[in-house]
């Protein structure tokens, strides 16, 4: 049974209890850096569970660290939901509660449940003990309430410095969950918060806050990662000793994908040291580069569909996110002709001046994409790679006498090659069949069919042929620096590429199929001279075979 299904189960068996009227699910982002595809899979549980059950979804900005967290991670956060197609029934920050977080505190200090510790964070560190061993207690953990209360206030007064004192749960030093040996709850931190500035000098702890927001909002299920797992005892603990709404936390694995890191400090790492060229770098996994890459909303949902929701981490192979979008880019995606690396085609016996107009689908998988025009001329340009003057067995494009079809066009046969003084191929001349044009009745036969562009008409683009950004399969296992395990081909960039004109009108968030090369969209840096277009992914899996060859 996945965990999937074990999450749906306790929601319908809560709901025909009569426990909950209504499922609230949270998604709980902290704004110190820009959402990947691992929190996509999140975010598709937490809304879907809800969704499917009639629920509502809150987003609550996890804000309790000023020292991190920027505005601008807050707004790419709201991007990215509605980006994925998501709508959130609240907006919350955690700092909403700062307030009432503060009087839970004060409550705990007049259970006898928290005290204020002068001990430094190498002292706490060393007095937690180990998994085998038990803690020490503190000297300071048996201070009376009063003195407990007088001083937590001026910590919330601002009288004493940065890492004089903290306020600490006071549990059991002698639990086999680390996480329960006196956790602290409160530090003291002189740092301008993005939303309440400096009205606040001490701020909770994640354990602390967690819990307590949750119930604050009525969350009935709140949907972890399986690491939090430990922290439950703690997060079920403040709860019963707050007497407060009894939200209840779950936990599911997540997400690991190959050939990726996921780990938010592995990633502002290939940030600063230029690894990539921003959070939104088209080979990042995060949501603002996959969308500047040409990933789709649809394609991401699909995936986490897929991958379902386990209990135990795993490495899901980064190929099956690639599949998810070729899928659907096949559908979608308008079918165009670029030229890569252009070696001039000239048709000896085509008139001189002519030129005609082709028409082509737009895409074969949907008839409704209806059909274009594109110019054809004496003059083309075809792939270097398409023409080989002595080619190997099993070669079966452009060679000299040999016969290929032009893409929606004609027939052609190479008839001589033109070289420079050095010995280069600098043009083909090749003889075209009048009588072969697409859609006539011809009955020649062909064995390969190239794509091309008119010469005169050719529209001069910037490609940028993006891959996998690492070249080992588990970068985040190795020891290796992050910087060594870069794929070098993860960009590789073509500086002047040759599309047909229909591409200098571009649109930034169409979705286009270069025949033959793969899945490609408009980059926002374009300008009106100069198209710049990001490969999304290619038409098949090259990884795989070099995997299958290994």
């Amino acid at each position: 049974m996945s965990a999937k299904n074990f999450l749906e189960e306790i929601i319908e068996a809560d709901l025909k209890s009569g426990k909950y009227q209504r499922i609230v699910t949270r998604f709980p982002p902290e704004p110190n850096g820009y959402l990947h595809i691992g929190h996509a899979k999140s975010i598709h549980l937490n809304f879907g569970l809800a969704d499917k059950y009639g629920g509502i979804t809150n987003l609550r900005f996890d804000d309790t660290n000023p020292t991190t967290e920027e505005t601008e991670y807050v707004e790419s956060i709201k991007r990215d939901i509605r980006w994925l197609g998501y709508e959130w029934e609240n907006e919350f920050y955690a700092s909403d509660y700062f307030e009432k977080l503060y009087e839970f505190a004060e409550r705990l200090i007049r259970k006898g449940l928290a005290y204020v510790d002068h001990s430094s964070s190498e002292e706490i560190a060393a007095m937690k003990g180990t998994p085998t061993t038990p803690g020490m207690e503190s000297p300071y953990r048996n201070r009376t309430v009063e003195e407990n209360l007088e001083l937590f206030r001026k910590m919330r007064a601002g009288v004493f410095p940065e890492g004089a004192c903290v306020l600490r749960a006071k549990i059991d030093m002698a639990s086999p969950n680390m996480h329960m040996r006196d956790p602290v709850m409160y530090r003291i931190k002189y740092e301008s918060h993005h939303r309440t500035g400096n009205t606040w000098c001490i701020y909770p702890m994640y354990d602390f806050a967690h819990g307590q927001c949750d119930s604050l909002e009525g969350i009935t299920h709140s949907i972890c990662t399986m690491e939090f797992e430990v922290h439950r005892p703690l997060y079920e603990w403040f709860i019963e000793k707050l007497e407060i709404f009894p939200s209840r936390q779950y936990e599911f694995a997540r997400l690991n994908l190959s050939y990726t890191v996921l780990s938010k400090r592995k990633l502002l790492q290939l940030v600063q040291e230029g690894h990539v060229s921003g959070w939104d770098d088209p080979r990042m996994p995060t949501l603002a580069g996959l969308r500047r890459r040409g990933y789709t909303p649809e394609a991401i949902r699909e995936f986490c569909e897929r991958i379902g929701v386990a209990r135990r981490d795993n490495l899901v192979d980064v190929g099956l996110l690639e599949f998810c979008i070729r899928e659907d880019l096949n559908r979608r995606a308008l079918r165009r002709m670029v030229v890569l690396s252009p070696l001039k085609l000239i048709l000896t016996n085509y008139p001189e001046g002519q030129v005609e107009w082709l028409p082509v689908e737009n895409n074969p998988e949907d008839p409704a994409a209806g059909t274009r025009e594109i110019p054809f001329s004496r003059e083309l340009f075809i792939e270097q790679e398409d023409f080989m003057e002595e080619p190997p067995k099993g070669f079966l494009r452009l060679a000299p006498g040999r016969t290929v079809r032009l893409k929606s066009a004609y027939v052609i046969r190479c008839d001589d090659v033109v070289k420079d003084d050095r010995g280069n191929i600098i043009a083909i001349k090749a003889s075209y069949f009048p009588e072969t044009r697409s859609g006539s009745d011809s009955t020649v036969k062909v064995k390969s069919t190239l794509h091309w562009v008119s010469a005169a008409h050719a529209v001069p683009v910037r490609v940028m042929l993006y891959d996998r950004l690492f070249k080992v399969e588990n970068p985040a296992a190795s020891e290796e620096p992050l910087g060594s395990l870069i794929n070098p081909n993860s960009l590789l960039v073509v500086e002047r590429a040759m599309a047909e004109p229909d591409l200098r009108t571009a649109s930034l968030g169409v979705h286009y199929q270069f025949l033959r090369k793969g899945y490609f969209v408009l980059d926002p840096s374009s300008t009106p001279d100069l198209p710049v277009f990001n490969r999304t992914v290619t038409l098949k899996d090259h990884w795989a075979a070099k995997t299958s060859e290994h």
